[in-house]
């Protein structure tokens, strides 16, 4: 592997304005990485890539890269781009081995960390740099969040997210009180009266978005995001429909391939998938079959009764009268999404969120109630992890000043 990742490096042009840079939504120093590297600095360039992202282990192995900084490299206009996925990926996954720095001397300030996905591990590690002394409450019995439960092992093993636990919650100090859901035993107002200064809301969004079609509640129906969830506890048979054509639909479906699933159908309503090139391109090289312009009406127990549906420029939809057809299958997997569970917002005083059920925060993650904040999918809705990292770097700042006394000006 290291002749290929060198090879690979050896390709940079250390561009003086690095269009992969900022094609990066955390703007990776990707020039200054690969030329310390390609210096024999190794360490060097894994310090900066951790100073940068802390989950870069984990972007590097499941970030949209084509679309990102290897989607901008100009080598990339006539040819191959330079792959720096792989070269981050090694670079990360060496370096984190000889990790072991402490924790930073405390600074006797507690902060509570609700959520132990990208968004509240990026924030646990950033304020444990400083000082504070962190505690994450997850709701399940390990970290991870969506890396871990929403995530399949064949894209990011578990053991990455295993060893994030140990190279920075453990070294860090930071705390884990696991199978603790806030809002039931536990309050925000609990968190308040025992002295944390300031609470951070990275709860995800686990409530899976529904068809509201007749047929939903049968017993070979099953949503998209409880599926990757633990997939071992499922029988689906020989053949699945999937509703929905995004990267989780992808994720359900190559999944179930690897469960034992002869035929998996995925259904689009459109004309292409919303998945990326990637994931698409994978799931068809695996075997799953594509419907496109198909409209579920009624889900059976001999499969999903679908009409033809017009696409128009404008991004309507116009259903084809008389159309509706049944495509069998043992079990229907819909996965269209998912938003937030309300009972933070039901249980807090001050907590307000939207129509969506989205809680509301500024471009800082500051919410309506004053000291505690907010980032990641909670926030904005289902959405990448280095989209979830590179808010939350600039939400735990506006923490910091929040507990330090200082005021950060919003942007105009």
């Amino acid at each position: 592997m290291a002749v290929h990742i060198l090879e690979e490096a050896q390709r940079c042009l250390n561009c003086k304005k690095p269009m992969c840079q900022q094609g990066c939504p955390i703007h990776t120093p990707i020039p200054k990485v690969i030329r310390l590297m390609l210096d024999g600095k190794l360490d060097e360039a894994g310090w900066m890539l951790f100073e940068n992202n802390p989950l870069t282990t984990v972007c590097s192995l499941v970030c949209n890269h084509e679309n990102q900084c290897e989607g901008h490299c100009v080598l990339g206009r006539k040819g191959a781009p330079v792959h720096f996925s792989s070269i981050e990926n090694y670079i990360s996954s060496t370096y984190s081995t000889k990790m072991n720095k402490g924790p930073a001397p405390s600074n006797g300030i507690r902060v509570a960390i609700i959520g132990s996905g990208p968004a509240g591990l990026t924030i646990a590690v950033l304020l444990a740099r400083k000082g504070y002394q962190v505690t994450i409450f997850e709701g399940k019995d390990k970290i991870g969040g969506v890396l871990r439960y929403g995530i399949p092992a064949f894209r990011l093993p578990k053991s990455v997210i295993d060893d994030f636990e140990y190279h920075h919650l453990v070294l860090k100090d930071i705390k884990v009180r696991p199978n603790t859901t806030i809002g039931g035993a536990i309050t925000i107002e609990d968190l308040f009266r025992d002295g944390y200064k300031a609470i951070f809301l990275g709860t995800g969004v686990w409530q899976p978005n529904s068809l509201h079609i007749k047929g939903e509640t049968l017993g070979n129906v099953h949503f998209g995001i409880n599926y990757l969830n633990n997939p071992d506890s499922y029988r689906l048979g020989d053949t699945i429909n999937i509703i929905g054509a995004g990267n989780a639909a992808m994720d359900v479906a190559r999944t179930a391939i690897r469960k034992g699933v002869r035929h998996v159908n995925c259904f689009s309503i459109t004309r292409k998938v919303a998945a990326s090139r990637h994931e698409f391109d994978y799931a068809v090289l695996e075997g799953v079959e594509f419907i496109y312009n198909k409209k579920p009406v009624e889900i059976v127990d001999e499969g999903v009764i679908c009409e033809d549906v017009i696409e128009h420029e404008d991004g309507s939809f116009e259903t084809v009268p008389d159309s509706a057809k049944l495509y069998p299958a043992d079990s229907t997997i819909i996965s269209i999404s998912q938003g937030p569970k309300s009972v933070l917002v039901r249980t807090t005083q001050g907590l307000e969120a939207n129509q969506r059920g989205l809680l509301v925060a500024d471009e800082y993650g500051r919410t309506t109630r004053p000291g505690i904040f907010a980032s990641g999918d909670v926030v904005a809705g289902a959405r990448t992890v280095v989209e979830a990292v590179a808010h939350s770097k600039k939400v735990a700042e506006a923490m910091d000043a929040y507990m330090q006394g200082r005021e950060i000006a919003s942007e105009a």
